[in-house]
C-alpha cells in the first residue's frame, strides 16, 4: 500500500498556509501553483491545516 499527498487545484486558494506548515518542506507555492517539490512523508499536517480542505492523503493499494 502507498500513501501519497493529493492536491485539489480547483479548490485550492493559493493562500501558503500547506507551505508553511509542511515539517519536510516538500510544499512550494509558486506563481498561485502549489507544487509538490520533495519528499512528502505523508503526516497529513498540511490537510489538517488548509482552510479550503485542498489537501487530501490518501491510502492506495
Amino acid at each position: 500500500m502507498s500513501t501519497m499527498l493529493r492536491i485539489n487545484r480547483d479548490k485550492c486558494g493559493y493562500c501558503g498556509t500547506c507551505v508553511a506548515v509542511c515539517p519536510e518542506d516538500a510544499l512550494e507555492l509558486i506563481d498561485a501553483y502549489l507544487s509538490l517539490e520533495r519528499e512528502c512523508i505523508s503526516c497529513g499536517t498540511c490537510a489538517r491545516a488548509c482552510p479550503l480542505g485542498a489537501l487530501e492523503v490518501v491510502h492506495e493499494e
